[in-house]
């Protein structure tokens, strides 16, 4: 874990960097389980793929494997929107001033990769710091309230078919939403999948789809970053 400064708060946050010690940024945001390993082996196989990832731990510390505690979890920091905003916000700037990156010298974009609630945020963040963010994946999220003209990011989200958390009206409204703005979107739905269909430990677990939605997530990345 590392940490860094963000608007005087101290935040903690999981790195991983490419064997050969340098690649594009990116930042994951986790679902409401918190900074569980399955978030951290995202930013493992990033490295793998040749990316910088970082993982702002948004709680803190707290962790949990229960719906209910992951829906109080997240509805707290729900309440406190400026300070997650703060928080990514940071985690953003000190992917750009890390030596891996390439990117102290003012120059290149990152990416945000985003999890059902950190899914969200991913969408928020690309609107808020539009001239940083040229790239957004999310996976079962979907946020129809930012002003997506503003954005500079193209968009790959992943959805489930059968999502009572994520219905597919809501994504479908994202993407008209996306389309009027004049963004580059790609919108999948895997077949028979359910929310948290990409997270090994959960029994929602899809191998097919998560494996497909991986390929398709780094075939994207490497496209909009490289």
């Amino acid at each position: 874990m590392r940490e860094f400064q963000a608007d005087g708060r101290t935040i903690s946050a999981y790195l991983a960097v490419p064997e050969h010690g340098s690649g594009p940024g990116v930042v994951v945001l986790h679902a409401w389980w918190g900074l569980t390993e399955p978030f951290r082996q995202v930013c493992d196989r990033l490295a793998e793929a040749g990316f910088v990832a970082l993982a702002p731990d948004l709680y803190r510390g707290k962790t949990t494997a229960s719906v209910e505690e992951a829906q109080a979890l997240g509805a707290a920091l729900d309440r406190d929107v400026e300070r997650v905003r703060g928080d990514i916000a940071g985690a953003v700037q000190f992917l750009r001033q890390h030596d891996a990156t390439h990117l102290a010298d003012g120059r290149g974009k990152l990416a945000l990769v985003g999890f059902s609630l950190g899914g969200a945020y991913a969408l928020d963040m690309s609107v808020t710091l539009a001239e940083e963010i040229a790239a957004v994946v999310t996976f079962y999220a979907a946020y129809t309230g930012p002003d997506y003209s503003r954005a500079s990011a193209a968009y790959l989200c992943h959805f489930a078919e059968d999502d009572p958390w994520e219905p597919a009206e809501s994504g479908a409204s994202m993407e008209q939403a996306l389309q009027a703005a004049g963004r580059p979107v790609t919108f999948y739905t895997y077949p028979g999948t359910k929310h948290w269909f990409f997270e090994e430990n959960r029994p929602e677990y899809d191998a097919q789809a998560a494996r497909l939605a991986w390929e398709r997530t780094i075939e994207f990345l490497h496209q909009r970053l490289d």
